[in-house]
């Protein structure tokens, strides 16, 4: 009798145990399983009616799935020994290790289930229970590490899915205030190898006509010129581009001024005063000397006599970027190592792009900075008056021609807005090794920083006077490295006659002529080591230190091939490229 009484108990304690263990099962999963055929409790009640559920009830039988994909409920399963034990999972949500045991600290050891991260919420840590008891000794633990981030978005297309879908373009829509674009035109940026029957067709969509094309390869990219049609604003087509996945970017097309007028002395050409200089206008009249004309200050300033028994530019080849160079002028003859006309329409030279040559390499009567380098004539200017006028897509051809051919300096005399086109091209001309030297602008004090001197890839230029006093138009800013003469410097114009000329242009041409002699004292310089001689070197003035205004201070071309140490055993520049290859 004792022993039928002893095996009642003892059924009664197991039912009741496996009771309260249903019970904070479900409490924990919180999920029904009569819809699977389970009753209220969680059990198989089909399963609680045989002899065998009424003494020694299966707790691995309980339903497993709670809430989320490959989420299991970890199971105390008395045949094994009470170890805990986890239903099979599929290849994607492996499960935890077996009767892993870690210290607890409340002391002893507890079994250790690893966080499996629930999508958009708290980590779930399945309980632990006790054998028959029904006490929870786990608990819901704390957020785990921040999940990984999810995959790129992905597209179904006509064959399916796609895989990541590409980017939207990157389209420039100008401020309010910029005006200074082509108004009825866009420019267009497609990777280098997308084919033109694709470019037509998005053209086709937005009511563009297709003007020019070209392939860049310094950038690896094809640049597509449009007009737009039926009287929209450029504004207005580039915000309609916006979700075009097959354009990289999208931009007007700028306006860039080779000689604006300023805000003090004017920054265009004038006729030769008679009280300015005691030479006349043509060439006839202007006495030959070995050390330039006594009207050309900058010669003294920039210690160029002391600087070209060092060196002289020796086939170092220098691209102007700028309006037509007269080749024929006597201060160029033989200095004109090839051409390059980014327009394709016949133009006359003119004065302003025959002047940043002359500065640089004259050498007949007047001096040139570096009077044995080669100038790469590219005209991306047409000529207005005594000014020049250049779209986003001319310089960007004129930049392209200039890396093609390895020019060691590219000149830019000239300013405009903030061109992001531009900028991709002048980051990819000084991956290739180019020194880019540019003109700070001359639309005064109070105008903001202008491009491409702006530019953290490009040598910022302003002038100074013979007083070095700095010129009254000058954009100021924290951009501008060094200055140099750029008020009333006498220069060759078509003709053959020679002008005065005032600006920043002139300026930035003298500093383009100390690269060119630096680099043919050490060829294998960058841009940061050029940059850093000519800062390192120049002449304070001003504001003591870096300023605003005068940079460093006046460039000082002796010092600074000094600085760049002895001479390099191997040539330098490039040879002269040959007439077949010429084009105007």
């Amino acid at each position: 009798m004792r022993l039928l009484r002893r095996r009642v108990s003892m059924a009664q304690g197991l039912l009741l145990g496996a009771a309260a263990t249903a019970i904070a099962l479900l409490s924990v999963s919180g999920v029904s399983a009569q819809s699977r055929g389970y009753g209220k409790s969680g059990f198989n009640t089909q399963r609680m009616m045989t002899p065998r559920a009424a003494t020694m009830p299966r707790l691995n039988a309980v339903p497993r799935t709670h809430g989320y994909p490959g989420s299991q409920s970890a199971i105390v399963n008395p045949h094994r020994g009470g170890k805990i034990h986890v239903p099979p999972r599929g290849p994607r949500h492996p499960g935890p290790v077996v009767g892993d045991r870690r210290p607890h600290p409340g002391g002893g050891t507890r079994p250790h289930w690893p966080k499996r991260p629930r999508p958009g919420g708290p980590v779930w840590v399945g309980p632990a229970i006790g054998i028959g008891t029904g006490v929870i000794i786990g608990a819901i633990g704390a957020a785990a590490a921040t999940p990984p981030p999810p995959p790129p978005p992905s597209y179904v297309g006509p064959r399916g899915p796609q895989g990541p879908r590409a980017p939207l373009a990157t389209i420039d829509i100008p401020p309010q205030n910029e005006q200074r674009f082509v108004p009825n035109e866009v420019v267009l940026e497609f990777a280098g190898n997308f084919s033109p029957a694709s470019m037509a067709a998005l053209a086709r969509r937005h009511r563009l006509v297709r003007l020019d094309s070209v392939n860049l390869r310094g950038i690896g990219s094809t640049y597509f010129r449009a007009r737009i049609a039926g009287g929209r604003t450029v504004r207005a087509v580039l915000a309609g581009l916006r979700n075009e996945r097959t354009l990289r970017s999208g931009q007007p097309n700028y306006l860039f001024a080779a000689a604006q007028q300023g805000a003090g002395a004017p920054a265009t050409f004038a006729p030769l005063p008679p009280s300015a200089t005691p030479v006349a206008a043509s060439a006839a009249s202007l006495p030959a000397t070995a050390l330039g004309d006594p009207a050309q200050y900058a010669l003294s300033k920039l210690r160029l006599q002391e600087a070209h028994g060092l060196t002289r530019g020796n086939n170092v080849l220098v691209a102007v970027i700028d309006s037509g160079i007269d080749a024929a002028h006597p201060e160029l003859r033989g200095v004109i190592a090839g051409t390059f006309d980014a327009l394709n329409k016949p133009e006359r030279p003119h004065a302003h792009g025959t002047a940043m040559a002359g500065t640089i390499a004259a050498g007949s009567r007047l001096m040139g900075v570096a009077p044995a380098a080669r100038i790469l004539a590219i005209r991306a200017f047409s000529a207005s008056g005594a000014s020049a006028e250049a779209t986003t897509f001319a310089i960007l051809k004129g930049i392209d021609h200039a890396v093609n051919w390895n020019a060691r300096v590219i000149n830019m005399s000239f300013a405009g807005p903030n061109d992001p086109g531009l900028a991709r091209a002048l980051a990819a001309a000084r991956a290739r090794g180019a020194i880019l030297v540019a003109a700070a602008g001359n639309l005064g004090a109070k105008a903001p920083p202008q491009f491409p001197a702006a530019d953290p890839n490009v040598i910022a230029v302003t002038a100074t006077d013979a007083q070095d006093k700095l010129y009254a138009g000058s954009v100021r800013g924290g951009h501008i490295a060094v200055a140099a003469p750029g008020v009333d410097i006498l220069v060759p114009v078509p003709g053959p006659n020679y002008d005065l000329t005032t600006g920043t242009s002139v300026a930035a041409a003298h500093v383009s002529g100390v690269v060119a002699l630096i680099l043919e004292r050490k060829p294998d310089l960058d841009a940061d080591a050029v940059r850093g001689i000519l800062t390192g070197t120049a002449k304070d003035l001003g504001p003591s230190g870096q300023d605003e205004q005068f940079g460093a201070g006046l460039t000082d071309a002796y010092q600074a091939i000094l600085s760049a140490g002895p001479r390099a055993t191997a040539g330098s520049g490039v040879s002269p490229i040959p007439v077949s290859e010429q084009r105007r």
